[in-house]
Protein backbone atom coordinates (compact mmCIF):
# COMPACT_ATOMS: atom_id res chain seq x y z
CA UNK A 1 0.00 0.00 0.00
CA UNK A 2 0.89 3.97 -0.82
CA UNK A 3 3.30 5.29 1.81
CA UNK A 4 0.26 7.78 2.86
CA UNK A 5 -1.78 5.38 3.65
CA UNK A 6 0.33 3.45 6.10
CA UNK A 7 0.68 7.06 7.71
CA UNK A 8 -2.36 7.24 8.01
CA UNK A 9 -2.83 4.40 9.66
CA UNK A 10 0.32 4.71 11.66
CA UNK A 11 -0.83 8.06 13.17
CA UNK A 12 -4.75 6.94 13.73
CA UNK A 13 -3.47 3.79 15.56
CA UNK A 14 -1.25 6.13 18.08
CA UNK A 15 -4.37 8.08 18.37
CA UNK A 16 -6.13 5.19 19.57
CA UNK A 17 -8.45 6.29 16.64
CA UNK A 18 -7.64 2.56 15.02
CA UNK A 19 -6.46 -0.93 16.35
CA UNK A 20 -4.32 -2.78 14.50
CA UNK A 21 -7.09 -5.29 13.24
CA UNK A 22 -9.07 -3.01 12.23
CA UNK A 23 -6.11 -1.81 9.83
CA UNK A 24 -5.85 -5.38 8.75
CA UNK A 25 -9.16 -5.18 7.66
CA UNK A 26 -9.06 -2.02 5.44
CA UNK A 27 -6.22 -3.79 3.67
CA UNK A 28 -8.22 -6.90 3.08
CA UNK A 29 -10.76 -4.96 1.93
CA UNK A 30 -8.93 -2.64 -0.43
CA UNK A 31 -5.98 -4.64 -1.55
CA UNK A 32 -2.37 -3.14 -1.93
CA UNK A 33 -3.60 -0.78 -4.67
CA UNK A 34 -5.81 1.34 -2.41
CA UNK A 35 -6.60 4.82 -3.09
CA UNK A 36 -5.51 7.25 -0.38
CA UNK A 37 -8.82 9.00 -0.13
CA UNK A 38 -11.02 6.15 -0.56
CA UNK A 39 -9.07 4.36 2.46
CA UNK A 40 -9.66 8.32 4.57
CA UNK A 41 -13.49 7.68 3.34
CA UNK A 42 -13.80 4.39 4.39
CA UNK A 43 -12.98 5.20 7.89
CA UNK A 44 -15.75 7.87 8.05
CA UNK A 45 -18.32 5.60 6.09
CA UNK A 46 -17.53 2.86 8.52
CA UNK A 47 -17.91 4.96 11.97
CA UNK A 48 -14.58 3.90 12.82
CA UNK A 49 -13.75 7.65 13.12
CA UNK A 50 -16.37 10.12 13.97
CA UNK A 51 -14.39 13.51 14.17
CA UNK A 52 -13.51 14.01 10.74
CA UNK A 53 -11.04 17.46 11.38
CA UNK A 54 -8.93 15.11 13.70
CA UNK A 55 -8.71 13.01 10.53
CA UNK A 56 -8.13 15.61 7.92
CA UNK A 57 -5.63 16.61 10.15
CA UNK A 58 -3.88 13.65 10.61
CA UNK A 59 -4.31 13.10 6.60
CA UNK A 60 -2.56 16.21 5.83
CA UNK A 61 0.53 15.28 8.42
CA UNK A 62 0.24 11.75 6.50
CA UNK A 63 0.99 12.95 3.21
CA UNK A 64 3.46 15.13 4.29
CA UNK A 65 5.65 12.04 6.39
CA UNK A 66 5.22 10.01 2.98
CA UNK A 67 7.43 12.05 1.18
CA UNK A 68 10.09 10.60 3.07
CA UNK A 69 8.91 6.95 2.95
CA UNK A 70 6.96 4.77 5.36
CA UNK A 71 7.00 4.80 9.02
CA UNK A 72 9.33 2.67 10.93
CA UNK A 73 6.88 0.17 12.24
CA UNK A 74 3.95 -1.21 9.91
CA UNK A 75 0.66 -0.43 11.56
CA UNK A 76 -0.75 -3.35 9.36
CA UNK A 77 1.28 -5.90 11.02
CA UNK A 78 1.11 -5.02 14.36
CA UNK A 79 -0.19 -7.55 16.75
CA UNK A 80 -3.15 -6.18 19.23
CA UNK A 81 -2.48 -6.07 22.83
CA UNK A 82 -4.42 -8.30 24.95
CA UNK A 83 -5.72 -7.06 28.21
CA UNK A 84 -3.92 -8.45 31.58
CA UNK A 85 -5.83 -11.47 33.34
CA UNK A 86 -6.89 -10.49 36.84
CA UNK A 87 -4.22 -12.88 38.07
CA UNK A 88 -1.03 -11.30 36.46
CA UNK A 89 -2.57 -7.80 37.10
CA UNK A 90 0.55 -5.48 38.06
CA UNK A 91 -1.16 -5.39 41.83
CA UNK A 92 -0.90 -8.90 42.38
CA UNK A 93 2.61 -8.94 41.08
CA UNK A 94 4.30 -5.65 42.32
CA UNK A 95 7.31 -6.61 41.00
CA UNK A 96 5.38 -5.85 36.92
CA UNK A 97 6.62 -2.55 36.13
CA UNK A 98 2.66 -0.48 35.44
CA UNK A 99 3.39 1.26 32.51
CA UNK A 100 0.66 3.09 29.96
CA UNK A 101 1.18 4.12 26.34
CA UNK A 102 1.75 7.55 25.13
CA UNK A 103 -2.20 8.14 25.45
CA UNK A 104 -3.19 6.71 28.55
CA UNK A 105 -4.16 3.40 27.50
CA UNK A 106 -2.22 0.39 29.71
CA UNK A 107 0.79 -1.44 27.97
CA UNK A 108 0.58 -5.00 28.41
CA UNK A 109 2.59 -8.20 26.92
CA UNK A 110 1.32 -11.32 25.98
CA UNK A 111 4.76 -13.31 26.04
CA UNK A 112 4.42 -12.52 29.41
CA UNK A 113 0.72 -13.70 30.08
CA UNK A 114 -0.60 -10.30 29.51
CA UNK A 115 1.40 -8.66 32.05
CA UNK A 116 2.48 -4.98 31.79
CA UNK A 117 5.25 -4.73 29.79
CA UNK A 118 8.75 -2.44 30.50
CA UNK A 119 11.43 -1.77 28.48
CA UNK A 120 9.98 -0.07 25.41
CA UNK A 121 10.94 2.93 24.04
CA UNK A 122 7.93 5.92 24.74
CA UNK A 123 5.77 6.36 21.61
CA UNK A 124 4.14 10.07 21.12
CA UNK A 125 2.67 11.56 18.39
CA UNK A 126 4.11 14.70 19.19
CA UNK A 127 3.26 16.30 15.66
CA UNK A 128 -0.42 16.01 16.73
CA UNK A 129 -0.19 18.07 19.94
CA UNK A 130 -2.19 20.76 17.98
CA UNK A 131 -4.75 18.42 17.28
CA UNK A 132 -5.91 17.51 21.05
CA UNK A 133 -7.74 19.33 23.51
CA UNK A 134 -6.77 19.90 26.21
CA UNK A 135 -8.17 16.30 28.13
CA UNK A 136 -6.86 14.57 25.10
CA UNK A 137 -3.00 16.29 25.95
CA UNK A 138 -3.47 15.72 29.44
CA UNK A 139 -4.08 11.87 28.66
CA UNK A 140 -1.43 11.53 26.01
CA UNK A 141 1.18 13.23 28.55
CA UNK A 142 0.21 10.92 31.25
CA UNK A 143 0.66 8.39 29.24
CA UNK A 144 4.18 9.38 28.47
CA UNK A 145 5.31 9.78 31.35
CA UNK A 146 3.68 6.21 32.43
CA UNK A 147 5.89 4.97 29.18
CA UNK A 148 9.03 7.07 30.35
CA UNK A 149 9.47 4.90 33.92
CA UNK A 150 8.41 1.95 32.47
CA UNK A 151 11.75 2.59 30.05
CA UNK A 152 13.99 2.78 32.87
CA UNK A 153 14.96 6.53 31.83
CA UNK A 154 15.50 9.00 34.81
CA UNK A 155 14.82 11.93 32.98
CA UNK A 156 11.99 13.55 30.19
CA UNK A 157 12.77 16.74 28.78
CA UNK A 158 10.20 18.81 26.61
CA UNK A 159 12.10 21.89 25.23
CA UNK A 160 10.83 24.62 22.73
CA UNK A 161 12.61 24.67 19.36
CA UNK A 162 14.46 20.95 20.59
CA UNK A 163 13.66 17.25 20.32
CA UNK A 164 11.85 15.84 22.85
CA UNK A 165 14.28 13.29 24.46
CA UNK A 166 14.75 11.02 27.45
CA UNK A 167 18.30 10.37 28.85
CA UNK A 168 18.62 6.86 30.32
CA UNK A 169 21.63 5.16 31.74
CA UNK A 170 23.24 9.41 31.42
CA UNK A 171 22.67 9.02 27.48
CA UNK A 172 20.36 10.63 25.40
CA UNK A 173 17.44 8.97 23.29
CA UNK A 174 15.20 11.04 20.79
CA UNK A 175 11.47 10.51 20.86
CA UNK A 176 10.80 11.89 18.20
CA UNK A 177 12.08 14.55 15.11
CA UNK A 178 9.77 17.06 15.41
CA UNK A 179 11.26 19.88 17.59
CA UNK A 180 8.52 21.06 19.81
CA UNK A 181 6.62 24.78 18.56
CA UNK A 182 6.57 27.57 21.17
CA UNK A 183 2.69 26.74 21.57
CA UNK A 184 3.45 23.39 21.59
CA UNK A 185 6.01 23.08 24.41
CA UNK A 186 4.00 25.80 26.51
CA UNK A 187 0.51 23.54 26.49
CA UNK A 188 2.62 20.12 27.02
CA UNK A 189 4.34 21.90 30.10
CA UNK A 190 1.45 23.60 31.43
CA UNK A 191 -1.86 21.09 30.75
CA UNK A 192 -1.08 19.07 34.19
CA UNK A 193 -1.35 21.98 36.43
CA UNK A 194 -3.90 23.33 38.58
CA UNK A 195 -4.51 27.00 37.41
CA UNK A 196 -3.04 28.16 40.38
CA UNK A 197 0.69 26.47 39.73
CA UNK A 198 0.43 27.69 35.66
CA UNK A 199 -0.27 31.59 37.49
CA UNK A 200 2.89 30.92 39.58
CA UNK A 201 5.04 29.84 36.62
CA UNK A 202 3.88 32.01 34.25
CA UNK A 203 5.15 34.89 36.48
CA UNK A 204 7.86 33.58 37.93
CA UNK A 205 9.15 32.06 34.92
CA UNK A 206 10.49 29.12 37.03
CA UNK A 207 8.41 26.56 39.07
CA UNK A 208 9.21 23.05 40.41
CA UNK A 209 6.87 21.12 41.92
CA UNK A 210 5.94 17.20 42.71
CA UNK A 211 3.74 15.37 39.77
CA UNK A 212 2.14 12.08 41.77
CA UNK A 213 -0.02 10.68 38.83
CA UNK A 214 -1.14 7.64 41.14
CA UNK A 215 0.36 7.12 44.82
CA UNK A 216 3.16 5.36 42.48
CA UNK A 217 3.69 7.16 39.88
CA UNK A 218 5.80 10.21 41.26
CA UNK A 219 7.79 12.45 39.48
CA UNK A 220 9.93 15.69 40.18
CA UNK A 221 9.27 18.08 37.74
CA UNK A 222 11.32 21.81 36.98
CA UNK A 223 9.58 24.33 34.17
CA UNK A 224 11.11 27.16 32.86
CA UNK A 225 11.16 29.80 30.10
CA UNK A 226 14.06 30.05 27.76
CA UNK A 227 14.73 31.99 24.86
CA UNK A 228 12.76 29.86 22.49
CA UNK A 229 10.09 29.19 25.22
CA UNK A 230 8.53 27.19 27.54
CA UNK A 231 10.77 23.46 28.96
CA UNK A 232 10.09 21.14 30.93
CA UNK A 233 12.85 18.30 32.86
CA UNK A 234 10.76 15.33 34.59
CA UNK A 235 12.70 13.45 37.15
CA UNK A 236 11.57 9.93 37.55
CA UNK A 237 11.40 9.31 41.35
CA UNK A 238 11.24 5.22 41.66
CA UNK A 239 7.88 3.59 42.70
CA UNK A 240 9.82 1.76 45.81
CA UNK A 241 12.81 3.00 48.04
CA UNK A 242 16.23 0.69 47.49
CA UNK A 243 18.03 -0.60 50.58
CA UNK A 244 21.94 0.85 50.52
CA UNK A 245 22.95 -2.64 50.13
CA UNK A 246 21.11 -2.14 46.81
CA UNK A 247 22.13 1.37 45.42
CA UNK A 248 25.82 -0.08 45.40
CA UNK A 249 27.16 0.35 48.74
CA UNK A 250 27.25 -3.41 49.87
CA UNK A 251 31.21 -2.98 50.38
CA UNK A 252 30.61 0.03 52.61
CA UNK A 253 27.53 -0.65 54.36
CA UNK A 254 28.52 -1.31 58.13
CA UNK A 255 29.94 2.33 57.74
CA UNK A 256 26.98 3.78 56.67
CA UNK A 257 25.01 1.75 59.01
CA UNK A 258 27.38 3.20 61.77
CA UNK A 259 26.87 7.09 60.56
CA UNK A 260 23.18 6.03 61.34
CA UNK A 261 23.43 5.21 64.87
CA UNK A 262 24.52 8.05 65.77
CA UNK A 263 21.86 10.66 67.44
CA UNK A 264 23.33 14.54 66.97
CA UNK A 265 25.72 15.62 64.09
CA UNK A 266 26.10 16.49 60.90
CA UNK A 267 26.18 13.51 57.61
CA UNK A 268 26.81 15.28 53.91
CA UNK A 269 25.30 13.37 50.93
CA UNK A 270 27.12 15.00 48.06
CA UNK A 271 27.86 14.50 44.27
CA UNK A 272 27.53 16.38 41.01
CA UNK A 273 23.68 16.53 39.11
CA UNK A 274 22.31 13.21 38.52
CA UNK A 275 24.63 11.06 40.57
CA UNK A 276 21.84 9.57 42.71
CA UNK A 277 21.85 11.62 45.84
CA UNK A 278 17.95 12.08 46.45
CA UNK A 279 18.10 8.13 46.11
CA UNK A 280 20.67 7.53 48.98
CA UNK A 281 18.99 10.50 50.95
CA UNK A 282 15.77 8.62 51.18
CA UNK A 283 17.48 5.16 51.50
CA UNK A 284 19.00 6.31 54.07
CA UNK A 285 16.02 7.87 56.09
CA UNK A 286 14.04 4.84 55.00
CA UNK A 287 16.77 2.74 57.18
CA UNK A 288 16.24 4.94 59.89
CA UNK A 289 12.56 4.63 59.80
CA UNK A 290 12.88 1.10 60.05
CA UNK A 291 15.11 0.70 63.07
CA UNK A 292 14.37 3.82 64.88
CA UNK A 293 11.57 5.06 66.93
CA UNK A 294 11.85 9.01 66.87
CA UNK A 295 10.34 12.11 64.95
CA UNK A 296 11.82 12.84 61.38
CA UNK A 297 11.20 15.83 59.84
CA UNK A 298 12.47 16.32 56.19
CA UNK A 299 12.81 19.98 54.70
CA UNK A 300 12.70 19.15 50.64
CA UNK A 301 12.07 21.38 47.66
CA UNK A 302 9.80 19.57 46.20
CA UNK A 303 8.87 16.20 48.16
CA UNK A 304 10.49 13.58 45.84
CA UNK A 305 9.97 10.20 47.95
CA UNK A 306 6.98 9.69 50.06
CA UNK A 307 8.23 8.04 53.13
CA UNK A 308 5.15 6.54 55.25
CA UNK A 309 5.91 6.11 59.11
CA UNK A 310 6.95 2.89 60.08
CA UNK A 311 8.88 2.36 63.69
CA UNK A 312 9.34 6.35 63.18
CA UNK A 313 7.06 9.86 62.97
CA UNK A 314 7.61 11.03 59.61
CA UNK A 315 6.99 14.65 58.79
CA UNK A 316 7.90 15.98 55.42
CA UNK A 317 7.92 19.97 54.32
CA UNK A 318 7.66 21.24 50.97
CA UNK A 319 9.39 24.38 50.48
CA UNK A 320 6.92 26.69 49.30
CA UNK A 321 3.57 24.60 49.70
CA UNK A 322 4.04 23.98 53.51
CA UNK A 323 7.03 26.90 54.29
CA UNK A 324 8.89 30.03 53.14
CA UNK A 325 12.25 28.60 52.38
CA UNK A 326 14.68 25.85 54.07
CA UNK A 327 15.87 28.31 56.86
CA UNK A 328 12.24 29.07 58.21
CA UNK A 329 11.50 25.50 57.66
CA UNK A 330 15.10 24.66 59.49
CA UNK A 331 14.12 27.34 62.29
CA UNK A 332 9.98 26.45 63.07
CA UNK A 333 11.88 22.36 63.09
CA UNK A 334 13.51 23.25 66.36
CA UNK A 335 10.86 23.83 68.10
CA UNK A 336 8.91 20.75 66.93
CA UNK A 337 10.63 17.97 69.03
CA UNK A 338 12.30 16.87 66.40
CA UNK A 339 15.35 13.62 66.35
CA UNK A 340 16.41 13.66 62.73
CA UNK A 341 16.37 16.49 60.43
CA UNK A 342 16.47 16.14 56.77
CA UNK A 343 17.38 18.90 54.47
CA UNK A 344 16.87 18.21 50.69
CA UNK A 345 20.04 20.53 49.87
CA UNK A 346 22.01 23.04 51.98
CA UNK A 347 22.35 26.01 49.53
CA UNK A 348 22.72 28.54 51.70
CA UNK A 349 24.51 30.56 54.07
CA UNK A 350 21.41 30.56 56.92
CA UNK A 351 20.54 27.24 55.91
CA UNK A 352 23.94 25.45 56.69
CA UNK A 353 24.37 27.85 59.68
CA UNK A 354 20.81 26.45 60.74
CA UNK A 355 22.13 22.99 59.87
CA UNK A 356 25.40 23.32 61.51
CA UNK A 357 23.39 24.58 65.00
CA UNK A 358 20.54 22.00 64.78
CA UNK A 359 23.54 19.03 64.81
CA UNK A 360 25.51 21.05 67.65
CA UNK A 361 21.84 21.38 69.51
CA UNK A 362 21.44 17.14 69.80
CA UNK A 363 20.09 16.30 66.53
CA UNK A 364 21.09 14.10 64.21
CA UNK A 365 21.24 16.24 60.56
CA UNK A 366 21.59 14.94 57.15
CA UNK A 367 21.96 16.72 54.36
CA UNK A 368 22.89 17.15 50.51
CA UNK A 369 25.32 19.47 48.57
CA UNK A 370 26.52 19.64 45.07
CA UNK A 371 30.42 19.12 45.59
CA UNK A 372 32.71 16.04 43.92
CA UNK A 373 34.29 15.21 47.23
CA UNK A 374 34.95 15.17 50.70
CA UNK A 375 37.57 17.97 51.01
CA UNK A 376 35.73 20.30 48.22
CA UNK A 377 32.60 19.57 50.42
CA UNK A 378 34.35 20.29 53.40
CA UNK A 379 35.61 23.90 52.02
CA UNK A 380 32.36 24.98 50.31
CA UNK A 381 30.82 24.42 53.44
CA UNK A 382 33.47 26.25 55.72
CA UNK A 383 33.79 29.01 52.65
CA UNK A 384 30.70 30.47 52.65
CA UNK A 385 30.75 32.04 55.86
CA UNK A 386 32.47 35.21 56.38
CA UNK A 387 35.91 35.72 58.03
CA UNK A 388 34.79 36.77 61.21
CA UNK A 389 33.18 33.39 61.54
CA UNK A 390 35.32 31.07 60.46
CA UNK A 391 37.14 30.20 63.62
CA UNK A 392 34.00 29.75 65.29
CA UNK A 393 32.30 27.79 62.43
CA UNK A 394 35.34 25.12 61.87
CA UNK A 395 35.42 24.27 65.47
CA UNK A 396 31.39 23.84 65.32
CA UNK A 397 31.99 21.26 62.03
CA UNK A 398 34.89 20.05 63.71
CA UNK A 399 32.78 18.99 66.44
CA UNK A 400 29.55 18.02 65.03
CA UNK A 401 30.64 16.23 61.60
CA UNK A 402 29.81 12.60 61.64
CA UNK A 403 30.99 11.79 58.09
CA UNK A 404 30.65 13.26 54.15
CA UNK A 405 29.37 10.64 51.48
CA UNK A 406 30.49 11.45 48.09
CA UNK A 407 28.82 9.74 45.25
CA UNK A 408 29.06 9.72 41.30
CA UNK A 409 27.36 7.27 38.61
CA UNK A 410 29.43 5.80 36.04
CA UNK A 411 28.57 4.16 32.96
CA UNK A 412 29.13 0.28 33.36
CA UNK A 413 31.11 -1.94 30.77
CA UNK A 414 28.73 -3.80 29.76
CA UNK A 415 26.71 -0.20 28.59
CA UNK A 416 23.36 -1.43 30.12
CA UNK A 417 23.59 0.66 33.10
CA UNK A 418 25.27 2.65 35.84
CA UNK A 419 27.95 1.82 38.69
CA UNK A 420 28.02 3.22 42.24
CA UNK A 421 31.55 4.71 42.93
CA UNK A 422 31.70 6.63 46.16
CA UNK A 423 34.19 8.49 48.51
CA UNK A 424 33.47 8.31 52.33
CA UNK A 425 34.84 10.51 55.24
CA UNK A 426 34.05 9.71 58.78
CA UNK A 427 35.34 12.13 61.07
CA UNK A 428 37.77 11.02 63.63
CA UNK A 429 40.61 12.96 65.54
CA UNK A 430 42.55 13.88 63.34
CA UNK A 431 39.92 14.67 60.39
CA UNK A 432 38.71 16.67 63.39
CA UNK A 433 41.69 18.82 63.77
CA UNK A 434 42.45 19.56 60.07
CA UNK A 435 38.99 21.45 60.10
CA UNK A 436 39.53 23.04 63.58
CA UNK A 437 43.03 24.57 62.23
CA UNK A 438 41.74 25.13 58.58
CA UNK A 439 44.09 22.45 56.55
CA UNK A 440 41.77 21.03 54.17
CA UNK A 441 44.68 20.08 51.84
CA UNK A 442 45.38 16.94 54.63
CA UNK A 443 42.34 15.70 54.58
CA UNK A 444 43.23 13.29 51.51
CA UNK A 445 45.76 11.79 53.95
CA UNK A 446 44.27 11.53 56.31
CA UNK A 447 41.77 9.96 54.68
CA UNK A 448 43.82 7.32 53.28
CA UNK A 449 45.59 6.49 56.67
CA UNK A 450 41.74 5.84 57.96
CA UNK A 451 40.84 2.87 55.65
CA UNK A 452 40.03 1.05 58.91
CA UNK A 453 37.67 3.63 60.06
CA UNK A 454 35.73 2.97 56.86
CA UNK A 455 37.17 5.49 54.82
CA UNK A 456 37.47 5.08 51.08
CA UNK A 457 39.18 7.70 48.16
CA UNK A 458 36.94 8.05 44.87
CA UNK A 459 40.67 7.24 43.14
CA UNK A 460 40.65 4.17 45.23
CA UNK A 461 37.22 2.84 44.22
CA UNK A 462 36.94 3.93 40.74
CA UNK A 463 40.73 2.02 40.26
CA UNK A 464 38.83 -1.07 41.87
CA UNK A 465 35.48 -0.89 39.73
CA UNK A 466 38.14 -0.89 36.50
CA UNK A 467 39.90 -4.17 37.88
CA UNK A 468 36.80 -5.96 38.81
CA UNK A 469 36.08 -5.04 34.97
CA UNK A 470 32.86 -3.32 36.37
CA UNK A 471 33.96 0.14 34.25
CA UNK A 472 35.51 0.35 30.98
CA UNK A 473 39.32 2.26 31.00
CA UNK A 474 38.17 5.49 29.62
CA UNK A 475 35.82 5.77 32.49
CA UNK A 476 38.34 5.08 34.73
CA UNK A 477 40.88 7.48 33.28
CA UNK A 478 38.02 10.23 33.46
CA UNK A 479 37.12 9.64 36.90
CA UNK A 480 40.87 9.17 38.47
CA UNK A 481 43.04 12.37 39.61
CA UNK A 482 46.51 9.98 41.20
CA UNK A 483 48.70 9.44 38.67
CA UNK A 484 50.00 6.63 40.27
CA UNK A 485 46.67 4.74 39.40
CA UNK A 486 46.37 6.56 36.14
CA UNK A 487 50.00 5.03 34.72
CA UNK A 488 48.28 1.05 36.03
CA UNK A 489 45.35 1.57 33.76
CA UNK A 490 46.09 0.41 30.27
Amino acid sequence: MKPEIHWLARLAVDQNLLRPDQCRRLRNAFGPDADFMDFAQKLIDDGLVTDVALLEKLAGLAVTKAQKGPPASDPFEEEDIPSAPPSLSPAAHPSVAPSCDAFGAPITDAAHGGATTAGLAPRFAFETIATLDDAGLTSALRGLLCETAAYGASDLHLSTGARPFVRKNRAFSFLSDHPLTPTDALRLNTVLLSAGQKKTFLDRKDYDYALALSATDRYRVNLMFHKNGAAGSYRMVPEKVRSLRDLGFASHIETLKKLLTYHNGLILITGPVGSGKTTTLASMVDYLNTTRTDHIITVEDPIEVVQPAKGCNVSQREVGAHTKSFFTALKGALREDPDIIVIGELRDLETIEMAVSAAETGHLVIGTMHTSDAATTLTRLLDVFPPAQQTQIRSSVAESLRGVVCQRLLPAATGGGLVLACEILVNNVAISNLIREGKSQGIRNAMETGMKEGMCLMDNVVFGLFNNHDITSQTALANISNRVLRAKIT
